[in-house]
């Protein structure tokens, strides 16, 4: 398992995308307001994802 890093864009549950602020041991804190949608689903600006639940789509250079 390839743990994110911040700046990385990962996906997660039903194909919400974020950018990791900050990483922790077991978990990463996910910035949403990135996604082009994300006024209209009306969540948080920013989620907890355990390592195990996200796939990376974009490393940070």
């Amino acid at each position: 398992m390839k743990i994110a890093e911040v700046g990385n864009i990962i996906e997660f549950k039903d194909g919400l995308q974020g950018i990791v602020e900050k990483v922790n041991e077991n978990s990463v804190i996910v910035d949403l307001t990135y996604m082009e949608n994300f006024d209209s689903l009306e969540i948080e600006e920013k989620t907890v994802v355990n390592h195990k639940r996200y796939k990376i789509l974009n490393e940070a250079q």
